[in-house]
C-alpha cells in the first residue's frame, strides 16, 4: 500500500453510519483467495456487496454511490471516513485494511474499533482515531447537514477538529506507530533507518 508521511490531513468525509461495521462487509470473503497486492483491486472490492447489488449495478442509496460522496478520495477530498461504532469487528483478516487504503482513505474516526483491524489498519498507512460517541454523532451531523464540511486530523498534535463548528478532541496512538506515520516507515524500513545503531550495538 502507498507509504505517505501523515502531518495534518485536512479533507471531506465519507459517512459510513454502521455500527458493527464487520470485515465481510468492508471486503467479502470471496476477494481473500486473490494472490495479487494490487491496491485497486482491494479498493474497488471495498463495500463490494453493498455498494452493487447480485447483477454489478450500484445500489444508489447506499452513501459511497451517493453523487456527494462518489468521488474517489484524493488529496482533501473524502481521505477520511466517518465510521459506526465497533468498526472493522468479526474475521481478523488483513484484507479489510488492504481494501480501504487501496480505496484511498487515509484515516477512519470511530468511537471504537476491533483490535486487530486497528492494528492492521496502522501497518497498512490508514490511521484509525478514536473519539467519544458524541463527537462521532457530531461529525455524523455536520457532515449530514453539509457533505462538504471538512476536518482536520493533526497526528503531530494527536488532534481532531470539526471544522465547521471547532470542536476538537485529542485521540491516542502509539508512539511508535506514530513515528512511523510521520515518517512513512514501515517495520523494514524503521529498521533500515536505524541500521548505524543497530550494527554500532552489536559491536
Amino acid at each position: 500500500m502507498a507509504k505517505q508521511k501523515f502531518n495534518i490531513i485536512e479533507s471531506t468525509c465519507i459517512p459510513v453510519a454502521i455500527d458493527n461495521c464487520n470485515t465481510d462487509l468492508i471486503i467479502p470473503a470471496r476477494y481473500l483467495a486473490s494472490t495479487t497486492r494490487d491496491p485497486k483491486f482491494f479498493g474497488d472490492a471495498f463495500m463490494h456487496d453493498l455498494r452493487y447489488d447480485a447483477e454489478g449495478n450500484p445500489v444508489p442509496d447506499f452513501v459511497m454511490n451517493r453523487p456527494e460522496f462518489s468521488e474517489a478520495p484524493h488529496e482533501g477530498v473524502h481521505e477520511i471516513i466517518i465510521g459506526g461504532q465497533n468498526w472493522g469487528s468479526g474475521s481478523s483478516r488483513e484484507h479489510a485494511a488492504w481494501a480501504i487504503a487501496g480505496y484511498g482513505v487515509r484515516v477512519v474516526i470511530s468511537s471504537s474499533f476491533a483490535d486487530i483491524h486497528r492494528n492492521n489498519l496502522l501497518n497498512c498507512f490508514v490511521l484509525p482515531v478514536v473519539v467519544s460517541r458524541e463527537f462521532q454523532q457530531e461529525l455524523f451531523d455536520t457532515i449530514g447537514a453539509d457533505p462538504q464540511a471538512k476536518v482536520r486530523v493533526d497526528v503531530p498534535a494527536q488532534t481532531v477538529t470539526n471544522l465547521t463548528t471547532g470542536h476538537s478532541e485529542h485521540f491516542d496512538i502509539n508512539s511508535y506507530k506514530k513515528y512511523c506515520l510521520e515518517n512513512a516507515y514501515d517495520d523494514i524500513d524503521f529498521l533500515l533507518a536505524n541500521k548505524d545503531k543497530i550494527e554500532a550495538y552489536e559491536k
